[in-house]
């Protein structure tokens, strides 16, 4: 008997064999049939698993800043990517080809590598995240509301699908993990030993903090039951699943959150005006084949139906099907082998079930999905299925219902763009959409009518094919999810993807208790006017409130006539006294709005070496009151914000700048970004 596989529960690898001498069900190499493994999780403790999750993974967690944690998921991509000839190796077992591994492994580690950047550039080197701007709630400024996202006491439960063992893994990981939340993981059982390997991997690691990561090898039995208020469930797979999960008591009443992602038909447009000469032809017949035979068709996100004009269906079809000829399935061991077998013999029956259930209103124009020869293997123990294209006949119906989860897709056609909309829309709601055209008004026309439909939709032309990452790519910056039948759920898109796990909350209080609360100064808070100058202090020594109030200085007509000849602004409100008295906003002339910035700058900086090493940015300026000659102006300038880097010796300071006129009334108002230095 080959070994079982273990959980990691409660800070230790657990095998049910150990209760009672289990011998768990066989997982079977899908190209093979040989035993790989045996999964079981009877014994093993799940209300134990959450504990820990709760009371050691999470406290630990949370006790790291968002900077810190992310720099752990970028050591931990380091680790991982070191050991990926090991993952490669064993991926075989799942029937991926090297092409199909790569997307599932490096795919992983890229996303974590993107959420650790993305997390460090665009979060607070804080616990605490800030949402939006500030609300005056009543007239004189004493009394402010600021929406601030915190992190959730609580458990992430991941429920993972069978075709992504490592990336579906780690994408749900990163963004928990930034988050502050522990996860605990249950891979589908088919596939569950590559998951186990990497966990285990990371175990060994010690990169992340204890309990911050748990793995249930085997059955989830009752760990929904185990779950609360706080806790969180993302569930990667069958509708038919997703249904019982919604009906679990702990969803209906308990208030578990849960995150669906389910089937989805899929579909790829071809814009009227493409004909076969043109680049965007090829692309089109690139990428249905591709999304066909990746993962051999096995992905949440492949191209499940193929709408074109009916002008060129006949042609497309068979351009297709050409192409699919050409396509070696086999034992991904085999370098000649383009396309790997389904994940099962079950799977397998599973997608011929499908097939059957589309020749309903479909006829099969390549590939018999009862084939068990001409691969390169054993098709009676591997699971291989050559490619299946069809072609929807007139009012067809099953294409938009049935989605066969393997090498399948059904042709149909379109007389008119919104004829291609009410096609796309028949599937209730996917992943993605893609839109293959060269003219800009065909793509705003099927954009907007997929849009609603489709959580992404990927607009493919010569121009863009060169970088595109193709139909079937989630990308950790962008979401990944989509409405209706595709589950209603929406996962990764950069930062996105970790306040969808925290909690967003309004808070109202006074300037200074808003300070207090978010760590960022907050406008009609306390100031601190230094007696040295705030440039002069590093990250050490500055502090949230640090103020210089400039002296006052008088613009006059000289500067605004020098700074419109010396930069080439020359607008009429600065030169033309006529004309800028007939503007009723102005009434006469007025200083440009970039020459009160510069100006501003000259009364607030420091102009000797000191910790201040670079400005690099102004954020949210807004000119307020126009300044004309004669006028004075004034700065004062606050510390607001500040971001030490935990990879640099300096950090970022973001400062609240207000410049007012001589009459008190603000005159612009804006955040000046510089780069400070940790110590003197």
């Amino acid at each position: 008997m080959s070994r079982l596989l273990e959980s990691y529960a409660a800070g230790r690898w657990y095998a049910a064999s150990s209760q009672g001498g289990v011998e768990g069900d066989p997982l079977l190499d899908a190209a093979t049939g040989e035993e790989v493994a045996r999964i079981s999780s009877a014994g093993l403790d799940l209300g134990a698993m959450a504990h820990h999750a709760r009371t050691v993974g999470g406290p630990a967690i949370r006790e790291l800043t968002f900077h810190e944690r992310a720099l752990l998921l970028k050591d931990l991509a380091t680790h991982l990517t070191g050991l990926k000839d090991e993952f490669y190796e064993l991926s075989l077992a799942t029937g991926a080809t090297r092409r199909d591994s790569w997307i599932d492994i490096d795919g992983g580690f890229g996303t974590v590598f993107s959420y650790s950047s993305k997390s460090r550039r665009e979060l607070p080197n804080d616990i605490v995240a800030c949402d939006g701007d500030l609300e005056q709630l009543g007239r004189t400024g004493v009394f402010m509301g600021q929406h601030v996202y915190t992190s959730r006491p609580g458990v992430a439960v991941q429920i993972n699908a069978f075709n992504f063992p490592v990336w579906g893994m780690l994408e749900k990981l990163a963004p928990a993990f930034v988050a502050g939340l522990p996860s605990l993981v249950k891979p589908a059982s088919q596939t569950a030993y590559l998951t186990e390997l990497v966990v285990r991997r990371i175990i060994e690691s010690g990169i992340l903090p204890e309990g911050s990561l748990q793995l249930l090898s085997g059955s989830a039995g009752d760990l929904l039951d185990h779950l609360g208020v706080q806790d969180s469930v993302a569930f990667t797979g069958s509708a038919h699943t997703a249904g019982i999960l919604r009906q679990h008591p702990s969803v209906l009443h308990g208030g578990v959150t849960l995150q669906v992602e389910a089937d989805s038909l899929n579909c790829s447009v071809l814009g009227p005006d493409v004909t076969s000469s043109d680049p965007e032809w090829d692309l089109f017949v690139t990428g249905v084949v591709t999304e066909m035979t990746a993962k051999a068709g096995q992905k949440c996100t492949a191209i499940r139906r193929v709408i074109v004009p009916s002008a060129v269906a006949d042609e497309m079809t068979d351009a297709i099907a050409a192409r699919l000829s050409s396509i070696t399935v086999g034992n991904p061991a085999d370098e000649s082998v383009r396309m790997g077998p389904l994940a099962s013999l079950g799977q397998r029956e599973e997608v011929r079930k499908a097939v059957e259930a589309l020749r309903s209103s479909a006829d099969v124009v390549l590939g018999d999905p009862t084939a068990t020869s001409g691969f390169a293997g054993d098709g009676e123990r591997g699971a291989f299925m050559s490619p299946v294209l069809l072609r929807a006949r007139a009012g067809a119906v099953e294409p938009h219902d049935v989605e066969p989860f393997g090498p399948v897709s059904t042709v149909m056609s379109y007389d008119s763009l919104d004829e291609a909309v009410t096609l796309a829309a028949r599937g209730k709601g996917s992943l993605v959409g893609s839109v293959v055209t060269h003219d800009p008004a065909v793509a705003r026309t099927l954009v907007l009518g997929l849009a609603p439909w489709h959580g992404r939709i990927l607009v493919l032309d010569r121009d863009d094919a060169p970088e595109s990452t193709g139909h079937g790519s989630p990308l950790p910056m962008l979401v990944h999810g989509g409405p209706g039948r595709a589950g209603g759920g929406e996962e990764l898109g950069g930062v996105r993807g970790v306040l969808h796990h925290m909690q967003r909350t309004a808070i109202q209080g006074s300037p200074d208790m808003l300070t207090a609360i978010t760590g960022r100064w907050t406008r009609g808070s306390q100031r601190t006017v230094t007696p040295e100058h705030p440039f002069r202090h590093s990250l050490a020594t500055l502090a949230v409130g640090d103020t210089i109030v400039s002296e006052p200085r008088v613009i006059s007509l000289d500067d605004i006539d020098h700074f419109s000849e010396f930069t080439g602004d020359t607008f009429y409100a600065h030169t033309d006294p006529e004309a800028a008295a007939q503007n009723e906003l102005f009434g006469g002339i007025v200083a440009h709005g970039y020459l009160i910035v510069s100006m501003a700058a000259g009364l607030f900086v420091d102009p000797a070496p000191g910790p201040v090493l670079a400005n690099f940015g102004v954020d949210n300026l807004r000119f307020l009151t126009p300044v004309k000659a004669g006028d004075s102006i004034q700065v004062t300038l606050t510390v607001k914000q500040m971001t030490p880097r935990a990879t640099a010796d300096y950090g970022e300071v973001r400062w609240d700048a207000l410049v007012v006129n001589g009459d008190g009334e603000p005159v612009a108002t804006y955040d000046v970004l510089t780069l400070v230095a940790k110590e003197a």
